[in-house]
């Protein structure tokens, strides 16, 4: 999960529900009397207190208000952090930009590095890895000299993720080890509770099951103090994720589902989708093709409505891999090579050569051993590029294809990989 913050240049204490209310009937009076700097003032207030509890509608909507009185950076950055957050990255970005261009015309450094780090979380969560890392590496040496200590833990967090994405979990940790300690000294709360939820992902994936549950464990509670609904499903579900993978499938459903209804009541589309290919893959481990089948075919959309191309690539290939598993290679074939060039896109080497193993598998299983062998060999190389836990059974698998290759045609196999 990708961190972001407010910019700072009007920063606010988290309110009580009556003030609230009285800054609501503020603004909505100042709006109706042409008032733009209370509007503003008071809008951004109550927005930066509706986005800590994932009122993604309600900040839109005030923030669109507040901008029928002109442009302004504040309301701009607040309703582009909504549109993200509901599965809208698209007209995201372009809010995001034009709060950019005006923070950098007004010489506010905290306003441009904050929202530097969010426009990379857009190109994050769409899958261009590179320009999220070009526009967090913008954004980290600006929130080192405005000296912006949560804003520097927020970007080092978020280049975590990337790293996370491309696979390099080592550069993910170093970047996470950065962040914690910071968040920790400025009482960031919510961030510390997302970077221990990210430094548990990472865990989860090296296969350390019971360092990743201990983290987890650490970042809920405090998700649910600091009112992070949004969060709260993201950490429900990645404990699901780690019981699935321990085997106790009836746990990782329990998490799973109640994740679910926390990510549709806040709008978090990319979530459900995932929450619901997670689902999926748990069935589909139980012999429950059908449901796996119907799961993954509910989220699929909602990765395109949301522009996720790495989460379409994931469900295209959990799809093929269901079809696989009932025998029907070419659909299972059919839905893999749909997958392969979106992760490519991506950078998602690992998730590539995940692909093209089941690719490769189901070759193998058709009779075509010299197909099966190219993508093996493809695998291979990328599980060394990103120092996957996997590489020596993949070459160990080559190497008996090559020679049972060998054998079915009377010859010796090639030496090496």
């Amino acid at each position: 999960m990708e961190d972001r913050e407010p910019p700072g240049p009007r920063p606010v204490a988290p309110a009580a529900a009556t003030t609230v209310t009285r800054h609501v009937e503020v603004h909505r009076l100042a709006v109706a009397g042409q008032q733009p700097v209370i509007a503003r003032d008071v809008g951004d207030r109550v927005c930066r207190v509706w986005l800590g509890t994932s009122r993604f509608a309600a900040v839109e909507a005030m923030a669109t208000a507040t901008l029928t009185l002109g442009p302004d950076a504040g309301a701009l950055y607040d309703r582009g952090w909504a549109r993200l957050s509901t599965g809208r990255p698209w007209p995201a970005l372009e809010d995001y930009q034009q709060a950019l261009t005006m923070y950098q015309q007004a010489g506010n450094r905290t306003g441009e590095a904050a929202t530097l780090s969010n426009i990379g979380g857009v190109y994050a969560g769409l899958g261009d890895r590179l320009q999220a890392l070009d526009h967090y590496h913008q954004a980290l040496p600006i929130t080192r000299e405005v000296g912006n200590r949560a804003g520097e833990a927020t970007t080092l967090n978020n280049i975590g993720h990337v790293y996370d994405n491309l696979g390099d979990r080592q550069q993910a940790l170093d970047h996470y080890h950065r962040a914690l300690p910071i968040t920790r000294e400025v009482g960031n709360r919510a961030g510390e509770a997302t970077t221990l939820n990210n430094i548990g992902h990472v865990y989860d994936r090296l296969g350390d099951r019971q360092r990743a549950l201990d983290h987890y464990h650490q970042a809920l509670p405090i998700r649910r103090e600091v009112g992070d609904r949004a969060g709260e499903a993201t950490t429900l579900n990645n404990i699901g994720h780690v019981y699935d993978g321990l085997g106790d499938r009836q746990r990782a459903l329990d998490h799973y589902h109640q994740a679910l209804p926390i990510q549709r009541e806040v709008g978090d589309r990319a979530g459900e989708a995932t929450t619901l290919n997670n689902i999926g893959l748990v069935y589909d481990n139980l012999g429950d093709r059908q449901q796996a089948l119907d799961h993954y075919h509910r989220a699929l959309p909602i990765t395109r409505e949301v522009g996720d191309r790495a989460g379409e690539a994931t469900t295209l290939n959990n799809i093929g891999h269901v079809y696989d598993g009932l025998g029907d290679r070419q659909r299972a074939l059919d839905h893999y090579h749909q997958a392969l060039p979106m992760t490519q896109e991506v950078g998602n080497r690992a998730g590539e050569a995940t692909i093209r193993y089941n690719i490769a598998m189901a070759h193998r299983a058709g009779g075509d051993l010299d197909q099966a062998i190219r993508e093996l060999e493809h695998v291979v190389d990328l599980d060394r590029q990103v120092d996957h836990p996997d590489l020596e059974a993949d070459t160990a698998l080559l190497e008996q294809l090559r020679q049972q290759r060998a054998e079915d045609s009377g010859s010796e196999p090639p030496a090496g990989p």
